[in-house]
């Protein structure tokens, strides 16, 4: 490591520490021609996520595009931009695991996924514009299908609701043994 003091790239390690949760190393340097001390931090190099788009370009993964998006789809709705965020964190966090290179498609499927667990309105508003609908049957079709997830939806909470009626206790009469 360079001295930003003298130039030389002469130096000792004096102290490591690991920061941001280990993200990141931070040492303190010694210069062995200036006695000068210095910080240098280490970190690994990000790999970047790309984005492939409908027509082939590839493009930097942009996460405040898909904030504008949901936030396009969430206004006017009472959600919180604390929620949007973490809906992003999420979406990006489920593509930076193991992959350099994601499809738009599957980047607008997993907002859809995010925004119907999170709004109706929010979810079909996005996805009007997401699917490109070529008419009014398409956009029902997706609303039809819509209601039919919040039924399910409804009846497995009804049926884990349910509760059966409590026992009564068995009152044991003056004839039988105790």
């Amino acid at each position: 490591m360079r001295c930003p003091y003298c130039g030389s790239q002469e130096d000792k390690v004096i102290d490591s520490r690991t920061i941001k949760d280990g993200a990141e190393v931070r040492r303190r340097r010694q210069c062995v021609s200036c006695g000068a001390r210095f910080t240098s931090y280490e970190k690994v190099e990000d790999i970047e996520l790309r984005v492939i788009k409908k027509d082939g370009r590839r493009e930097g993964f942009d996460r405040n595009k898909i904030r504008i998006g949901i936030q396009k789809a969430c206004e006017k709705r009472p959600i919180a931009s604390e929620q949007i965020d973490l809906v992003v964190e999420r979406i990006e966090e489920s593509f930076s695991q193991d992959r350099k290179e994601i499809p738009t498609r599957e980047i607008g499927e997993a907002v859809i996924r995010e925004l119907s667990g999170l709004d109706e309105v929010a979810y079909v508003r996005f996805a009007s514009v997401y699917r490109e609908f070529k008419d009014i049957n398409e956009f029902m079709d997706e609303l039809k299908g819509l209601l039919i997830d919040n039924n399910r939806k409804e009846v497995s909470t009804e049926d884990k609701t349910k509760k059966e009626p409590p026992k009564k206790p068995k009152v044991k009469s003056d004839n039988e043994e105790q």
